[in-house]
């Protein structure tokens, strides 16, 4: 399976469900011990958050490059 939900269906009930979302980053914020990201599909936007007391490092670094990725639209590869 792909996904598990749209971003456009998440509600309260889904909380402490594994889920599987797949769409584009449209915005990132980094304040330095929270990060925001606007994932987006065709469907709606949901909003992940990542804050330094619940999330762990390793995952913050990677959230951290997630909205910094570059692709080349050309070939579709990203870096």
């Amino acid at each position: 399976m792909f996904r598990s939900h749209t971003c456009g269906e998440l509600r309260e009930s889904h909380i402490n469900e594994s889920i599987t979302l797949a769409g584009w980053v449209q915005k990132s914020r980094d304040k330095g011990f929270m990060i925001w990201i606007d994932l987006r599909d065709r469907y709606g936007i949901t909003q992940l958050i990542f804050d330094e007391e619940r999330t762990s490092k390793k995952l913050i670094e990677k959230a951290k490059i997630i909205g910094k990725r570059i692709c080349d639209p050309s070939s579709w590869n990203c870096h």
